[in-house]
């Protein structure tokens, strides 16, 4: 901890991570350690990947979005 730089990605906001570990306390105090002295980058729009898919025809652009 704070002895050198970290990456962290996730596909679920900050706001899911209680659902994530089960625990909105536990979660709580995660993001409280894993935040200090952090910069936030919240990436929005449509898939990379997703994007090649559509192009090829396996899937629709307006079938849902499915956040598990």
């Amino acid at each position: 901890y704070e002895k050198g730089p970290m990456i962290l990605t996730s596909n679920q906001s900050f706001g899911s991570w209680g659902d994530v570990f089960g625990d909105r306390i536990i979660a709580t105090a995660i993001l409280d350690r894993v935040l200090h002295h952090s910069v936030t980058i919240n990436i929005r729009g449509n898939s990379y990947r997703l994007k090649e898919k559509m192009k090829a025809g396996l899937i629709r652009a307006d079938e849902p979005e499915v956040n598990n």
